[in-house]
């Protein structure tokens, strides 16, 4: 989650209507430690969003088309370990209950107030001020035995067996473990990223954000993005852009100098 050197609150902002997202980010902009990393206006937009940035905090409409603040907050839950701090805003105050037994941090009625955004934002302020520091080992993986020095990759109906150092990253969308090398793209049997890395060269192989597990001989180029966060351009055929997670930033930094 958000890097404590900055002193700022990175903040995603979601809302189908974007009449009321421009005025949220309106009143959110009075406020100078918060800084909008993002917005999104359906619900699958902002699990995509909320995944890649890892905010920490995010004001959340309810009713949205695709997929509503609720069931972003329930996928959410499934896919990441650590989650922001969800504040809804809606019109409709009928979401409340079941808003709080998600654990939103806040709700407030639309049109919002200055004032009562002013006490929603302080009481983010002490929630993240509390919340301890992620630790960098949080994407790390236990070793399961001797490294390995080759993979099986599934492609076109046929299974090839590759060289560890020639795999560019690996990432992972609906279960599914999807390995790129120079020439090839194809899936692994491997069930989870962990899994994988654990048998992979830890020297060579970083898990930079939860989806993605990069060769770190294979980073073309580092693209800085917003204000504390930085992309990996990596050597593939498509030159992959992949972003790094906040908490493995600082390891970025000091593996390039930046």
């Amino acid at each position: 989650m958000g890097d404590r050197a900055t002193a700022t609150i990175a903040t995603v902002i979601v809302d189908d209507e974007k009449l009321a997202l421009d005025e949220l980010a309106y009143l959110v902009k009075e406020f100078p430690d918060l800084e909008i990393v993002g917005t999104a206006g359906n619900g699958p937009e902002a699990v995509e969003l909320i995944e890649k940035l890892e905010p920490d905090l995010v004001f959340l409409d309810v009713q949205m088309p695709g997929l509503d603040g609720l069931g972003v907050i329930r996928q959410l839950r499934e896919s990441l370990d650590r989650l922001p701090h969800f504040i809804m805003a809606t019109a409709y105050d009928q979401y409340a209950v079941e808003a709080f037994r998600v654990e939103a941090m806040d709700y407030l009625l639309k049109p919002i107030e200055r004032d009562r955004l002013a006490q929603t934002v302080e009481r983010a302020r002490r929630a993240l001020e509390e919340r301890p520091p992620a630790s960098e080992t949080e994407l790390s993986a236990p070793r399961t035995g001797p490294t390995r020095t080759k993979l099986l990759v599934r492609s076109g109906g046929r299974s090839y067996v590759v060289d560890a150092q020639d795999v560019i990253y690996a990432t992972i969308d609906d279960g599914l473990i999807t390995i790129v090398t120079s020439t090839l793209e194809g899936q692994s049997s491997y069930r989870t990223i962990e899994e994988l890395q654990s048998n992979l060269d830890p020297e060579c192989f970083w898990r930079v954000h939860r989806s993605y597990l990069v060769n770190i001989n294979r980073i073309k180029e580092v693209i800085p993005w917003f204000k504390s966060s930085y992309q990996l351009r990596l050597e593939d055929k498509k030159q992959t852009e992949v972003p790094v997670s906040r908490v493995q930033t600082k390891r970025l930094r000091e593996l390039f100098r930046l």
